[in-house]
């Protein structure tokens, strides 16, 4: 069964609604508090979803920028080995082969460079990655707590106890703490 925050803030609040047609000036307020933390809910579930969708993109992407890294060094081990082996060619007399020595080196430089631009971008990507995969874990307790509010206020509402609903006030306040902790 899918979990759907959006769906499960409108089902909330329909919930909220009937209960404030008793005309009861506490059911009200709880019903009107239930409705406020389901939207709450919801928009904490929604960017936790977003968040970590975004932490495997940037990670995925560092992958990415680390193969082109590889692949770079790589051709710089190759350019390198060419290098060398024209050098030997020259001293050994064939001294055109010198000319073929610095043009490796240029490709060789050239090769590097595109190394270490690919290792910065993956380490860019890495940081991103993670920045995004603890705004998820944040969400993810934000939306858990203010989950928990809801289900206390059903309880304050079918017992009539004020402690209840203001321990659910408490439990949504500790979760757009944990909102605001996620994006700071």
């Amino acid at each position: 069964m899918e979990h759907d925050p959006a769906l499960e803030a409108h089902e909330h609040a329909e919930h909220a609604e009937h209960a404030a047609h008793a005309r009861d000036p506490f059911i009200s307020k709880v019903s009107i508090t239930v409705a406020v933390l389901a939207v709450l809910a919801a928009t904490a579930g929604s960017l936790e979803t977003v968040e970590g969708g975004r932490a495997i993109t940037e990670s995925s992407e560092a992958v990415l920028a680390q193969d082109k890294a590889t692949d770079a060094w790589n051709e710089y081990q190759a350019d390198s080995l060419k290098r060398h082996m024209y050098d030997i060619a020259a001293e050994t007399g064939l001294a055109h082969y010198g000319k073929d020595s610095v043009t490796e080196r240029g490709a060789q430089d050239k090769a590097r460079d595109k190394a270490q631009e690919a290792e910065k971008d993956r380490d860019a990507k890495t940081v991103e990655s993670a920045r995004h995969e603890a705004r998820h874990h944040w969400l993810t307790g934000a939306a858990t707590l203010i989950e928990i509010g809801i289900a206390l206020s059903t309880v304050a509402i079918i017992t009539r106890r004020q402690a209840f609903w203001l321990g659910a006030m408490g439990l949504g306040a500790a979760g757009i703490a944990l909102f605001v902790v996620a994006y700071t």
